[in-house]
């Protein structure tokens, strides 16, 4: 075993060319937070690659969008801001907002590069991974193939939308294709779907007195459901209740929609039962995102409803060890982990398994982590109950 703190003796290909300790596909959330735990951890051959920039996902994001979990700063009281990524950093105190916005919050993430010094290589799209046969894997980009020892795929969600949900939804426009709400044309909208970014762009649309007619499985905004990931936050049943108010909104709960069809100068949408929606604007698809796991195919097991399955020790694939999953793809027991309040708790535990598989003494930094509510490894208790 090394040394506490020493660095493992770095490899080098056959042909001289760098081999990287740990690859990680993705500058986001979840790809910068497990580089800065990896550094803390003594690992700091890492190289992040990013097909864009820092924070790309949330540059994208609908000008109008914020953040749903609110930020506040109380790491003096031992409670870290809901939407940091690393400890002893608050995005409430560095942006002075509440609820950031896509923006605001990809600047944050810039302040963590440049205080952790995290090497970050932007523009380089990976186009695949194979696990090579002496344990070791390739990224294959445009430039050039990246070489590691691991790889955390941290690739995120919101640049893969879920643009297949029903037959005829090329006819819609996906929410992650709005730059602002205010370039849309037209006084009247139909969204399809009730979570979180339908009820986003209802909220929005009816912010600038537009008609909108939301088309829901489920009446998800009177669920008594405390877990934010399978109910709408707080924060966005205030914002709906508050459209809903407006006499602008009407909410339509139990549509299966099960197709889009053109028709003339207006979008026809059915439902599973029969009913018929006619709209004169382009249906707003608010269905998810598919994610980017079609990249990993053969490489990441996956369940009957397609979510990932990897160890619960360390969000290892099942099938291909070294390569790990970050994220808000990330699931244990039916517990999904798709907010960062979530997911972040387990970036230590990812770059704890990895440091020790070099010989490092992790035991500093995983009381360290723990300390903070940044090492959760006892899935046990990943509920959401509320008393009252």
């Amino acid at each position: 075993m090394n040394e506490k703190g020493a660095q493992p003796q770095r490899d080098h290909d056959p042909d001289g060319s760098h081999l990287h300790q740990v690859a990680i596909v993705g500058a986001g959330a979840a790809g910068l937070g497990c580089a800065a735990a990896l550094k803390e951890f003594g690992v700091d051959d890492t190289v992040i690659l990013d097909r864009y920039e820092v924070g790309a996902s949330f540059r994208q994001w609908p000008t109008e969008m914020r953040f749903i979990t609110p930020s506040f700063t109380s790491n003096a009281f031992g409670l870290l801001d809901l939407n940091a990524i690393v400890p002893n950093t608050s995005p409430a105190y560095s942006l002075d907002r509440e609820h950031p916005s896509g923006m605001a919050f990809a600047q944050y993430l810039d302040f963590v590069v440049q205080h952790y010094q995290l090497q970050v290589e932007s523009g380089v799209d990976v186009h695949s991974l194979t696990a090579e046969g002496d344990g070791t894997f390739t990224l294959t980009t445009a430039d050039r193939p990246v070489r590691a020892q691991h790889v955390i795929w941290a690739a995120g969600e919101f640049q893969y939308p879920e643009r297949n949900s029903f037959r005829g939804a090329e006819w819609c426009c996906h929410t992650a294709e709005v730059g602002t709400w205010r370039d849309l044309q037209g006084d009247r909208f139909t969204v399809i779907g009730g979570y979180e970014s339908a009820a986003d762009a209802t909220v929005a649309l009816a912010q600038l007195q537009k008609n909108v007619t939301v088309l829901a499985r489920t009446a998800t905004w009177n669920s008594d459901e405390p877990d934010p990931s399978l109910s709408l936050s707080p924060y966005t049943r205030e914002r709906l209740a508050w459209a809903n108010n407006t006499g602008f909104v009407d909410l339509v709960e139990d549509v299966d929609v099960t197709s889009v069809r053109e028709d003339g100068d207006a979008w026809v949408v059915r439902a599973s039962d029969g009913r018929e929606w006619a709209s004169e604007t382009r249906p707003i698809l608010a269905t998810g995102f598919a994610g980017s796991l079609g990249h990993l195919e053969g490489m990441i097991e996956c369940d009957e409803a397609g979510g990932p399955v990897v160890t619960e020790e360390a969000d290892e694939s099942t099938l291909v060890p070294g390569l790990f999953l970050a994220g808000p793809m990330v699931q244990h027991r039916g517990v999904r982990f798709c907010f960062i309040y979530k997911f972040r708790q387990r970036f230590a535990v990812v770059a704890d398994a990895i440091a020790q598989r070099f010989g490092m003494d992790t035991t500093e930094a995983v009381a360290a982590r723990r300390s903070v509510g940044l090492y959760l490894d006892d899935l046990s208790c990943c509920a959401e109950t509320c008393a009252c």
